[in-house]
């Protein structure tokens, strides 16, 4: 059981290669072996871009997994379990596994359903998390927004197609920060034009990286925008 080695879950930050720990720093550097998003494609994904300005790759089993974007469980669950076992062949071979993640590896984070699936599949293994810094804190820093102060009340909600569901989570908040924005962006900017709410809303795409753009939100109406966008009300 000794012989396993660590499976470590890495936050790496919101984008910008400066804001990981040098906790993370370090793990990274100590691990034989790197596992990281890959695209089927191949492009590289977000969070090994982040860290790839600290890894020598021909020094480092680099293990690129191909997570599936599909809700048909059967294939989900085959997918899952596959790339599950990659793993644990590192691991049972006595090394290390650092699994990078961008943000914060135990929020809205592939390395969650990872972590549980080893659990399940082969509990002796010791999994160990790193925290990371959140887009959410990236970008009250970016925009220069306080998302609390005294007894305010913040929360982070994953934006969906629900006007009603959406109106209330500024109602009853002093700052929301919404995830997974761009694929209802109109409804969004219809919510806070209701609530006359339009000028404390902003709007970040791949907060601090060198890809970050920050929007005016009354120009976003029909347009597209990429998926690591998230907007933030403060009252």
């Amino acid at each position: 059981m000794s012989n396993l080695g660590t499976l470590f879950g890495l936050g790496v930050g919101p984008g910008d290669p400066e804001l990981i720990t040098v906790k993370a720093f370090r793990v990274i550097q100590e691990s034989p072996v790197i596992a990281y998003p890959k695209k089927r494609k191949g492009s590289k994904s977000y969070a090994h871009r982040i860290v790839e300005v600290y890894i020598r790759p021909e020094e480092k089993d680099m293990l690129g997994l191909v997570f599936p974007m599909t809700k048909d469980q059967a294939i989900l669950d085959r997918e899952w379990n596959g790339t599950v076992e990659k793993v644990w062949q590192k691991l049972n071979e006595g090394k290390d596994v650092a699994f990078v993640t961008e943000g914060d590896p135990l929020l809205y984070s592939t390395f969650i359903h990872m972590m549980k699936l080893m659990q399940e599949l082969h509990p002796e293994v010791e999994i160990k998390t790193v925290p990371g810094i959140s887009s959410f804190n990236g970008s009250a820093s970016r925009l220069g927004i306080a998302l609390a102060d005294g007894d305010d009340h913040v929360a982070i909600v994953p934006a969906r197609d629900d006007y009603e569901a959406m109106k209330k989570a500024i109602e009853d908040h002093d700052a929301v920060v919404f995830i997974k924005v761009a694929k209802v962006i109109d409804l969004m900017i219809a919510v806070l034009k209701d609530l006359d709410l339009l000028e404390k809303a902003s709007v970040v795409t791949k907060v601090t990286s060198d890809e970050e753009v920050i929007w005016k939100v009354s120009e976003l109406e029909g347009l597209e925008l990429e998926y690591l966008t998230l907007m933030v009300v403060r009252k």
